[in-house]
């Protein structure tokens, strides 16, 4: 496997005391380059004639790199590590996010207004009429973000306090891309029936509902349930999100290579939540072609003890993963690290499109394929064409609270995945661009507006 990228998800600040002398720091700098270390910015903290203290933020691509990289340091002659502290967990002590207060306390009136005993004008108006609780609370522009922890990132069942940490940044990103209040709602329980219930008592305060990081089967009944019983958008986003996304890739990709949707061949490695999603949109969008792969190689009907999922997405074709990639076009990734080789892209057919999206590692590294694709996108941020749900679920979420969205369609998904996909223009289109950037103002104004166009066209828009 090819070294990772370092990244500032593997980021440290080491604060070193060097002597006052030419060359300490080059070599210091050398050492650390040497060890895989990327360098990022260098402070002086202390400074007298004889020493020097200065804190240097390091980029490395594992805790055990990091880990080299410190003892590296440590080697050094005439330097002293005084300390080491992880940025990341620096970033996360005490939580990410909190509540505040939109109009200030400052006198009395305020506190008689906002609470007792004028509050309980509103409370009567809201008991009256049940839509106000639309326009005089919160619920209008908040989402509750649930999960049970079965399925955390490429981690695996972590449970409710261990998901805890990816809510809360999730919170930050519909707070910062979209203006939506949005709070973390980790269940202790991984009963579909138990979520779903108490999922509807939670209701109330909610104007929409994000499923995050809840496993396959079970993730499909849970949103289904929902859909069904509650009149506010439900919205599993490691299904739908990684669909739309990937679909706008998808669009741009196949525009540079001038291949059309309903012709060329795919092969979807992953047949959880998001690579059935993925499936499903990609057949309304046009895909005649699908070969869905698990770890057993192609789904085909031959094979007993199907979920119903797999089921909907069986071939009469059998074989592997390597048979299924050979003359295809497109390889679609949401599975393991690893299970692509290069052989495996050089049997596809000319000008092949691959998604290698497994996060941290991808199926495939794009270093070993760099020559032999037309485009490659992953997960990750440290490479180009990064398939990332931001680009997505705030947008959606957006249009579907400002036009009080009952429900969520398949129509608002495809035209939120054409949104995306109209951004880049195309004398911007390339093989490293086929994809907006997640700071593009204008993703989430977009992806709202074809949001609330197609729920009003679907019927299921309020307002």
């Amino acid at each position: 496997m090819v070294n990772l990228t370092p990244n500032p998800s593997f980021s440290l600040t080491v604060r070193v005391q060097l002597s006052n002398r030419v060359g300490t720091l080059g070599i210091l700098t050398q050492a650390i380059g040497m060890a895989g270390g990327n360098i990022g910015q260098i402070d002086v903290v202390e400074q007298n004639r004889k020493t020097l203290v200065r804190d240097l933020t390091i980029d490395a691509s594992s805790t055990e790199q990091a880990e080299t990289i410190v003892q590296a340091i440590k080697t050094v002659q005439d330097v002293r590590v005084l300390s080491v502290s992880d940025r990341t967990f620096d970033l996360h002590r005490g939580g990410k996010i909190r509540v505040q207060s939109k109009i200030p306390l400052r006198h009395q009136d305020d506190l008689a207004m906002a609470y007792t005993p004028g509050v309980a004008r509103i409370c009567r108006a809201i008991a009256e009429d049940p839509n106000k609780v639309h326009t005089l609370t919160m619920k209008s522009n908040t989402v509750a973000i649930v999960t049970d922890g079965s399925a955390v990132l490429g981690l695996g069942n972590l449970g409710p306090a261990g998901a805890l940490p990816v809510m809360e940044g999730k919170a930050m990103l519909f707070r910062e891309f979209a203006d939506i209040n949005a709070f973390p709602i980790c269940l202790d329980t991984q009963d579909t029936e138990a979520i779903v219930k108490t999922v509807k008592n939670l209701a109330p305060v909610f104007g929409g509902v994000n499923l995050e990081d809840i496993s396959a089967p079970r993730c499909f009944e849970i949103e289904r349930r929902l859909q069904q019983e509650l009149q506010i958008p439900i919205f599993h986003d490691d299904q739908h999100g990684t669909a739309v996304v990937s679909l706008a890739a998808l669009l741009n990709a196949l525009r540079l290579v001038k291949k059309s949707m309903d012709t060329v061949r795919i092969v979807i490695n992953g047949a959880g939540a998001a690579g059935v999603a993925i499936a499903r949109l990609l057949r309304k969008a046009g895909a005649t072609q699908i070969l869905m792969c698990d770890s057993r190689g192609i789904i085909s009907r031959d094979r007993t003890n199907l979920t119903f999922e797999k089921q909907e997405f069986a071939i009469e074709e059998s074989g592997s993963l390597a048979d299924a990639m050979q003359n295809s076009d497109v390889f679609l990734g949401v599975s393991v690290p690893d299970v692509v080789t290069v052989e495996m892209v050089k049997s596809m057919a000319d000008a092949p499109i691959v998604f290698a999206m497994a996060n941290p590692i991808p199926e495939i590294q794009p270093e070993l394929i760099c020559d032999c694709v037309a485009v490659m996108a992953t997960g990750r941020s440290d490479y180009a064409n990064q398939i990332n749900n931001v680009l997505a679920f705030p947008g959606i979420f957006r249009g579907a609270l400002d036009c009080r969205a009952t429900n969520m369609t398949t129509k608002m998904y495809l035209e939120a995945a054409g949104a995306i996909a109209s951004l880049v223009k195309s004398t911007e289109l390339d093989a490293e661009h086929i994809i907006p950037s997640v700071f593009d103002p204008r993703v989430v104004p977009a992806v709202s507006a074809a949001v609330q166009y197609a729920a009003r066209q679907d019927g299921v828009a309020e307002c």
